[in-house]
């Protein structure tokens, strides 16, 4: 039996993909975060980092919907993530990292201003504030995602902390 508050907490998680707020999640959700970005940062669809954003979003889709989307629509409703998605990932964490990494990798080298491979708290922030996280959150997150005490937050710090949070209900 699953409990009231998993299912609180992962209505919430299933919102943060819902971009657009219709119930359900398809390509275009992944579409709009990736445009919510590029907007963000003031970087060029048609850049490579944009290209690249653009296709870690299908990526990102093709493998949610790839484990999820149960009757083939081509759409995830909040029913098939909860029972579809999340119970497949959170014994695996791994294998949703990996669906992940390509747009979160291209997420963060668009907040990277000075190309060292890691994004700056503030701005690994920002790229959760476009996601969907509510900003005070987003700060929060993005503090304690910083291990080292550096700054800065690596791309395996956030997929590992990304996989976490979609596939551990505590």
């Amino acid at each position: 039996m699953v409990s009231s508050e998993y299912e609180r907490r992962i209505a919430a998680r299933f919102a943060t993909f819902d971009q657009d707020g219709n119930g359900y999640i398809d390509r275009e959700d992944f579409s709009t975060a990736a445009k919510r970005l590029l907007a963000e940062f003031g970087i060029a669809a048609r850049s490579d980092k944009g290209q690249a954003l653009y296709v870690g979003a299908e990526a990102f889709w093709q493998g949610m919907a790839g484990i999820a989307d149960r009757d083939g629509d081509q759409r995830i409703t909040r029913e098939e993530f909860v029972n579809g998605a999340v119970k497949r990932l959170r014994d695996n964490p791994d294998r949703f990292a990996e669906i992940a990494r390509p747009f979160l990798h291209a997420a963060l080298d668009l907040a990277d201003g000075d190309g060292d491979g890691a994004a700056t708290v503030a701005d690994t922030a920002r790229v959760l504030g476009c996601l969907g996280v509510q900003p005070d959150l987003a700060r929060a997150a993005a503090a304690s995602l910083d291990a080292d005490g550096d700054g800065k937050v690596a791309e395996s710090e956030i997929v590992t902390a990304f996989a976490r949070y979609f596939t551990v209900p505590e």
